[in-house]
């Protein structure tokens, strides 16, 4: 894609976090896939007051190029975007709820379904390191193994997409299960779903959002998972 294209999207991602109630003042980061390595947003900048221009492109060896220096937890986008091909775009917040969890160090469990909308039965909480350290990446590496979102403890929340938009959606997704399993929690320990349940929930993943052939009349609802809600 068009370099130009993505520092716009990566901007426009960066502050629809803000108004969507994931960040607030500079915290929080974001960065795309391009040819040459990857844009991410820059360090200690309010994102109202950025072009496109002041996204940093980086190089996979950690040099950069722009304005202004890139984000400090460029090394947990860098290390993400090497080891996991499927990512095509990064985004790290201080949401409210996901944050709140991340302070008691805990892991998600299958409270609900679509905790599978994250790879697993679980969502995990990577162990506290400082921030914009090599530590704090390999921790948060070892959490998404097989994941698509985790917690890093005392700090926030980790989510990783095809692109920017679905990065973006899938973020809003993962707040909005830490919301309700926070609440959930205010009222006793919520009923966790079994390792069978869950299973078959992730197979059912295997297709979501994808075209599906057309039931048979009469089918059962087993025959051909669509995966939608």
């Amino acid at each position: 894609m068009n370099e130009n294209v993505l520092r716009a999207g990566l901007l426009a991602t960066a502050q629809a976090m803000a108004s969507n109630g994931l960040n607030a003042g500079t915290a929080g980061n974001a960065s795309v896939r391009s040819n040459s390595g990857f844009l991410i947003t820059p360090s200690g900048r309010s994102y109202e007051d950025c072009g496109p221009e002041d996204m940093s492109l980086m190089a996979m060896d950690g040099s950069w190029q722009g304005p202004f220096a890139p984000s400090s937890e460029w090394r947990i986008h860098r290390d993400i975007l090497a080891a996991r091909p499927e990512a095509g775009a990064v985004l790290h917040a201080h949401s409210p709820f996901a944050t709140a969890l991340a302070c008691l160090r805990r892991n998600i469990p299958a409270f609900h379904y679509m905790i599978a909308r994250f790879g697993g039965r679980d969502i995990r909480c990577a162990p506290y390191a400082t921030f914009g350290t090599q530590a704090l990446s390999d921790g948060a590496l070892e959490a998404l193994e097989g994941r698509s979102a985790c917690l890093l403890a005392n700090h926030g929340m980790l989510v990783f997409g095809t692109d920017l938009r679905r990065t973006l959606a899938l973020a809003i997704e993962f707040e909005t299960l830490c919301e309700q399993y926070w609440r959930a929690c205010q009222l006793g320990t919520p009923t966790i779903l079994s390792t069978s349940e869950m299973d078959e929930v992730i197979e059912r993943f295997k297709s979501y959002g994808r075209p599906q052939p057309a039931a048979a009349p009469g089918a059962s609802d087993t025959a051909a998972p669509t995966g939608q809600d």
